[in-house]
């Protein structure tokens, strides 16, 4: 079974003053330095345990397509070590180990060789790459000639063929067609269930929250946050607006779930609650029952422009619907200081039994980058029932009348 332990790892470059400065460190007999350490990722541990799924989340240049090259061996860390136990796949750059003039089928030989696979296990998987990859007679046509998505199916077909100890993927899927990328993450989940450890990289927070164990935030080279994945993504959420100066707060609910407050504060939801049609507070809504979600906003200091932003979030943190005052256009403006806003936001519970939340926003427009004022994770947790439905599968309740007619 596959296992990885990173412990203080870290990279630096050097950087030198002039050119002359490095020929001459280079040449120039003695131990003078001539050149000072630019370090891009320090002190970083984590471990992951075998067949646990693991999500490697931020911003371009946190760090993340250098970590996994020191973990799969392509790039030397400065400090630190790697241990990995397990037969290793590994999907980074696009097509990285194709030769472009060589064909399809040349390359899958050589990067599944690569992998460790021997030539007569090849030509017996051959058949189900090709047919997995769904690039049919290019097969036999040089690289060179394959657009980005056919690289990338291939690719990822030839690191799955065999099922892999650890499958460590970068953001290469993110090219792919929609219908490879479900295709993709349904071998993904389909591994994870036999036990294949998993490390990815994605910005793709559904991706991350449905498939990981847990997420690792990475900033400026070193780990912000690692935790559930639901926790880490809204850390990372109110790290994006981190430019206004912002206040972040995380305290665990009672339930154990970490919930995630942040913003300037200059204004406030100070109190939420989830009402029947009768005006009563309630914890748990039936399927397909009208409420009111009330929010009561409190403002501290002058405002030009408040937008009231809602979602309604599954048990792993996935939005599965948002709006905002934006989008109703119902901007509310010129608000002055101690004023009170109460929104009443009115739906019906089309969610199918299970356990909910929702996301709150107060900002200027429809996003949180340019006037985060508060952004609350967790706002508040209830559950839905089904008490007079049919019975259905999934997190969305649909009226559905099947007709049937025999010939």
């Amino acid at each position: 079974m596959g296992t990885i332990i990173v412990s203080n790892l870290g990279k630096a470059y050097k950087q030198y003053p002039t050119k002359l400065a490095r020929l001459a460190e280079w040449l120039i007999p003695g131990n003078q330095v001539r050149h000072c350490l630019k370090w891009v990722m320090q002190d970083i541990n984590f471990t992951v345990n075998s067949g646990e799924a693991v999500g490697i989340i931020g911003i371009n240049g946190a760090g993340k397509s250098t970590l996994l090259k020191m973990i799969t061996g392509t790039t030397q860390p400065t400090t630190g070590s790697i241990e990995m136990t397990g037969r290793v796949a590994a999907l980074l750059e696009l097509g990285m180990g194709f030769h472009p003039d060589f064909t399809g089928r040349e390359n899958v030989y050589m990067s599944a060789q690569l992998l460790g696979i021997k030539s007569n296990e090849i030509d017996a998987l051959l058949p189900s790459i090709i047919a997995f990859a769904e690039i049919n007679d290019y097969i036999d046509q040089p690289v060179r000639v394959y657009s980005s998505g056919m690289q990338m199916r291939l690719a990822f077909s030839v690191a799955t063929a065999v099922r892999p100890d650890i499958l460590i993927i970068d953001e290469a899927l993110s090219v792919g067609d929609a219908y490879f990328q479900h295709k993709s993450f349904e071998r993904i989940r389909e591994y994870r269930t036999q036990g294949t450890t998993l490390l990815i990289v994605s910005h793709d927070k559904q991706a991350i929250q449905s498939i990981c164990d847990k997420a690792i935030l990475l900033s400026d080279g070193k780990i912000a946050m690692q935790g559930k994945p639901e926790a880490v993504m809204d850390y990372y959420n109110a790290l994006l607006a981190d430019n206004q100066k912002i206040e972040i707060k995380q305290e665990k609910t009672e339930d154990g779930r970490v919930k995630t407050v942040s913003g300037t504060g200059e204004a406030r939801v100070s109190n939420i609650n989830l009402k029947n049609t009768k005006g009563e507070n309630i914890k748990y809504a039936f399927v397909g029952q009208s409420v009111v979600l009330e929010i009561e906003v409190k403002i501290d200091v002058p405002i030009p422009k408040l937008v009231l932003g809602y979602a309604i979030k599954d048990r792993l943190g996935q939005v599965l619907y948002g709006t905002n005052t934006v989008f109703t256009e119902q901007i509310v403006e010129n608000l002055i200081s101690g004023s009170v806003v109460i929104y009443s936001c009115e739906f019906n519970v089309n969610l199918g039994p299970g356990n909910y939340s929702v996301q709150t926003a107060l900002v200027s427009s429809e996003n949180h980058l340019s006037n985060n004022y508060e952004w609350r994770d967790l706002a508040i947790i209830f559950d839905v029932i089904n008490k007079n439905k049919p019975e259905f599968a999934g997190s969305t309740w649909i009226e559905s009348n099947i007709g049937i007619s025999i010939l």
